[in-house]
């Protein structure tokens, strides 16, 4: 069978490496110039199975206004909002209401981390790659006694799913990350031992490149303009353009997959499917080590400045805020600097801050917070989108799932809470 993917971050390529390994032909079609070059290109470097959870929180509602108003705030919002950023707050808040729902989606969720934990263990096996990877796992601090009551609570959850963790006092913390003793307030910590860490573009240009190598035909610098179909209304074929608009052949093939981030909610709509996917802006700065004594040995997540601090061999990287700006893609100052307080406060000295590499990026976040994963509405078309801030997380899981569905196969996971028709 021949599939078509479209999208080359980290979703595609790995939809794309799944595929191929169950004897498919495919063709990735990427509007950019190589692979992982939009929200795969740097972010947090998690790979955070025990650590995922949906966007419409109850409790992120209380913290929503304080968090705007504050100067060194996680949450940003340019005013004035446009009409789908308002769109997407109302549709955000309507979910977060929904009684039992955060916490049916945070278990499905974290169900669909422990399984992409097995696929990528499954995935390297198969394929020799070079991304910085760590194993070390993730410590989530808390630095006071209302965020380790919460740590406490997520335990519960994550004791009742089997997913292995620690609770940890301030000492204990220290013991496993040495650089943070004497550091900012900490009264505690968990730790999941099972996350990993890593570069997702290095991994991307990897994988893609092993892709390649096996078969799979990448069109670069390709867009897709419009869809085909038979008279049943099934997709047949997609409409192409290159980077300067010019009309390219058509692209048949037998099966369907949208993969494209943020722009899926777009192109969406040139196949029937109603995906309210926002395009969620984040900033990192990634720096050359100048003491190692003095970093994270994996990753770390700060609560006080709501950032994630991950070690990438000889590299830092500091990922923070969550801002609705549409794609505008400006680097404020202020945001950089919140980033570098946070380095200063928690790992003083452990990098060069001066030689640090700027980035934005956007999540594809969806307004209840699981990604979409299955079958649209035509029956040669699937949806693999929407993973938010945990698009790598979750990317070799719902790679499967998404082969799995196209083959005829039960999925290994139960499939509701990501089901693309939950949108209306």
């Amino acid at each position: 069978m021949h599939i078509a993917v479209i999208g080359a971050g980290v979703v595609g390529v790995t939809t794309a490496h799944a595929l191929q390994q169950r004897g498919h032909r495919v063709t990735v079609v990427e509007c950019l110039a190589a692979a992982g070059l939009e929200t795969s290109r740097a972010n947090a470097g998690q790979r955070s199975y025990g650590y995922v959870y949906p966007w419409a929180s109850p409790a992120m509602l209380k913290k929503a206004l304080p968090w705007l108003v504050k100067r060194d705030g996680p949450l940003k919002l340019r005013l004035p909002p446009s009409r789908h950023t308002l769109s997407f707050l109302a549709a955000t808040w309507r979910f977060a209401q929904q009684p039992g729902l955060f916490e049916t989606n945070k278990r499905a969720m974290l169900r669909l981390g422990a399984y992409s934990r097995q696929c990528f263990e499954a995935l390297e096996d198969d394929a020799t790659l070079d991304f910085d990877a760590g194993r070390g796992g993730l410590v989530d601090l808390a630095s006071d006694v209302e965020s380790l009551k919460a740590l406490q609570v997520n335990a519960g959850l994550l004791g009742e799913l089997g997913i292995e963790h620690q609770l940890m006092t301030a000492a204990e913390v220290a013991e496993r990350e040495p650089a943070l003793a004497g550091s900012q307030p900490l009264v505690g910590g968990i730790w999941l031992p099972g996350d990993g860490t890593g570069d997702c573009y290095r991994f991307t240009q990897a994988l893609a490149a092993v892709c390649a190598a096996r078969g799979v035909d990448f069109l670069f610098q390709t867009r897709v303009t419009g869809a085909e179909r038979d008279s049943g209304g099934h997709l047949r074929a997609l409409t192409l353009a290159n980077a300067t608009g010019e009309p390219q052949a058509p692209l048949a093939a037998d099966a369907f997959v949208l993969c494209a981030g943020t722009a899926s909610q777009r192109l969406g709509k040139l196949f029937g499917a109603r995906l309210p996917i926002y395009p969620v802006k984040g900033y990192s700065l990634t720096m050359p080590l100048r003491d190692a004594a003095l970093a994270p040995r994996s990753t770390v997540i700060d609560d006080r400045y709501k950032v994630v601090f991950t070690r990438l061999g000889e590299r830092l990287r500091v990922t923070g805020f969550v801002e609705l700006a549409e794609h505008d893609r400006q680097i404020p100052a202020a945001r950089l600097a919140t980033l570098r307080r946070a380095v200063a406060a928690r790992f003083a000295g452990a990098a060069d801050v001066d030689a640090a590499e700027s980035w934005a990026g956007f999540r594809p976040m969806t307004p209840d917070g699981p990604p979409v994963i299955g079958e649209g509405k035509r029956n040669n078309l699937f949806l693999n989108t929407g993973h938010g801030t945990f698009g790598w997380t979750l990317s070799a899981a719902s790679a499967q799932l998404i082969a799995q569905l196209i083959d005829g196969d039960k999925p290994a996971l139960a499939l509701e809470a990501f089901r693309p028709g939950r949108f209306g």
